[in-house]
């Protein structure tokens, strides 16, 4: 008998549930912070689809900030406003950027700060 329960593994019922609250709060973390940056990755495809536009080369800023208020809404963004984007032309073209951050709250008065700034110029 003795020499069967020395060769037995696994996990105790306590590791079962440390493992699984440790999970849990993983988890729930992670849907917190991942709609951020999908929305981050959203506004800088718009910039990109902008800025590789044709018409938009030669447009007035009042047009490009109007086609990204247009894109803007389709995809459900309000977190970065036409009035935030700042519009460069340059020899390498057009170029948007933003700056923005995102205050997510974890429990109590703890949160977490997220700071984001998109753009459409080569990295």
């Amino acid at each position: 008998m003795k020499n069967i329960a020395s060769r037995q593994r696994g996990v105790s019922l306590s590791g079962l549930i440390i493992w699984v609250v440790v999970l849990i709060l993983a988890g729930i973390g992670a849907m917190k912070v991942i709609p951020p940056y999908i929305q981050n990755a959203e506004i800088t495809s718009i910039f990109d689809t902008i800025a590789r536009d044709p018409e938009m080369q030669t447009a007035p800023p009042k047009n490009i900030r109007e086609s990204y208020g247009k894109r803007a809404m389709m995809n459900n963004i309000s977190i970065v406003g036409e009035s935030d984007i700042e519009i460069s032309k340059d020899a390498s073209g057009l170029s948007l950027s933003a700056s923005y951050q995102v205050k997510i709250p974890l429990a109590g008065n703890a949160s977490l700060l997220l700071e984001f700034n998109p753009s459409s110029a080569a990295k």
